[in-house]
């Protein structure tokens, strides 16, 4: 065997950057779309982030320059702030973050400061969690269709595997225990089976942007109790619910449910898409397990969020004021947008699963398919990212059992950019419709021609036939057969 000089995460491609989804933002990055400077290029549909309210943002910002240290008024915490800092964190910072989860959930659940562990964004949070709760080969369940970046995040580094269960288009993907079951049981079969360690689910989901009710919660918590397994919440889109039904977090459910082991259940948070913020990277894991709380947190030490952007957060957050205007103006312009979005492509015949949630919807181009298969669906996408010039992403990339479906990003670009976004997509659909017509009507023409020379040649082999009896048998043609008759027989009647 060959001396490997690179380690095997180095060489192996668990990393699922050979995707559809990846493919996507890098067919982008090659050809961004710009307003004036680049009017052709790719439009960025495939990027979940909240650009919708920068603008309160960075009014805070103005209003408040003592928050930061690189400012004139904040230079006097330069040096408590960049100092060593250990990796339990700021305790204001996570005391204001425990506050925004409060929020984010409507009040109805209590966090505790001291659970809160600070990871390098959501991506930090997962791999953080899966270093604490399994071993290389363990596996987790995870309901699909599910976001595609969780073979990065869940395995790549872990060594975890990750077993989808399906969820189908036939109840609008929602979880059902009943498939829970299935997938868990299938999984212990067989020669090799799995030694699952938890399940994984996305609330609101991505991609769907659709809630949990409250019974499926409840049945999922029962379900991870009688297995001894893990329950990792992913809820990084708390506060991004438009309309309802609201928002019901496992940390209220779990309170319900009789008999629940609070080790084994855990939530991972961040502020990149509730906020908007992606780029300060910060990710929180809570969980109610002491022992997760403490491994955590000094994992947390590969990857922690730097004591500025704490310190500016730990104010921000704790402006109970602005808060709770950005999560209700932020929940409005959401609301706005999608409405924009979906009610404009339903004018074009396109429809999209209802959803209520996150900064993305479910499109169904199901009628575009050439045939109800993935390639398909994979020969759409290259027309959508080449000729059309926009990133959405397939569903395949999502681990959806059923080809047709695309993931649309919306809260991502300005007015003038979904505008553009909207024609492109009217413009491609009245070309499609159009080619279907062409291909009808050709089809229509080209039947109609051979039924004509049916006709035609029936009618000759008839007429011919007719004449041969006429002749042998005069009396069998009919004085008003509309084949002529020869003058003899004309004359002997």
């Amino acid at each position: 065997m060959p001396y490997q000089l690179l380690s095997k995460i180095a060489t192996s491609d668990r990393h699922g950057e050979n995707s559809p989804y990846f493919d996507g933002w890098k067919a982008y990055d090659k050809n961004p779309f710009h307003p004036t400077l680049n009017p052709d290029g790719v439009i960025q549909m495939g990027l979940a982030e909240n650009q919708l309210c920068f603008d309160l943002v960075e009014e805070w910002v103005r209003k408040n320059p003592e928050a930061s240290i690189c400012t004139s008024d904040g230079v006097p915490k330069f040096k408590d702030v960049a100092i060593f800092q250990d990796y339990h964190g700021l305790p204001e910072f996570r005391q204001a973050v425990a506050k925004l989860m409060e929020r984010a959930r409507g009040g109805k659940v209590k966090y505790d400061p001291d659970r809160v562990v600070m990871s390098g964004g959501a991506t930090g949070a997962n791999e953080t969690i899966m270093f604490c709760l399994a071993d290389p080969g363990d596996a987790f369940l995870v309901p699909s269709p599910y976001y595609p970046a969780f073979a990065r995040d869940l395995r790549w580094r872990t060594g975890v595997e990750m077993i989808p269960v399906h969820c189908k288009s036939s109840n609008n993907f929602q979880i059902t225990i009943e498939a829970m079951e299935a997938a868990y049981e299938k999984a212990q079969q067989g020669p090799n089976p799995s030694n699952i360690k938890g399940l994984i689910i996305t609330n609101p989901s991505n991609p769907l942007g659709t809630t949990l009710d409250r019974e499926t919660l409840k049945g999922l918590v029962r379900f991870v109790c009688e297995k001894n397994i893990h329950l990792v919440c992913d809820e990084i889109y708390s506060a991004t619910v438009f309309k309802p039904p609201h928002l019901v977090s496992v940390s209220e459910v779990m309170e319900e449910v009789g008999g629940c082991n609070r080790d084994l259940i855990h939530v991972v948070y961040s502020l990149s898409k509730d906020m908007g913020l992606p780029g300060l990277r910060v990710g929180i894991i809570y969980s109610y397990n002491d022992a997760v709380v403490s491994c955590a947190r000094k994992m947390s030490s590969f990857g922690l969020v730097s004591s500025q952007t704490q310190h500016l957060l730990a104010s921000m957050l704790s402006d109970e004021e602005f808060i709770g205007q950005f999560i209700r103006e932020s929940s409005k312009r959401l609301a706005k947008r999608h409405t924009l979005f979906t009610k404009g492509l339903a004018q074009m015949g396109i429809s999209c699963l209802d959803s209520n949630a996150g900064l993305f919807f479910w499109m169904d181009l199901r009628p575009l398919l050439k045939e109800q298969t993935f390639e398909a669906e994979m020969q759409l996408w290259r027309v959508i990212i080449n000729d059309v010039k926009l990133n959405v992403s397939p569903g395949s990339s999502f681990c959806c059992t059923e080809p047709g479906f695309f993931r649309v990003c919306f809260a991502d670009m300005d007015d003038h950019t979904v505008e553009v976004a909207l024609n492109r997509i009217r413009a491609f659909v009245l070309r499609e419709e159009q080619c279907v017509h062409n291909k009808n009507q050709a089809g229509t023409t080209l039947k109609k021609r051979r039924n004509w020379q049916n006709n035609v040649n029936l009618r000759l082999s008839f007429s011919s036939r007719g004449y041969d009896e006429s002749i042998q048998s005069p009396h069998k043609m009919s004085p008003h057969s509309p084949i002529p008759q020869s003058p003899l027989v004309q004359a002997k009647t």
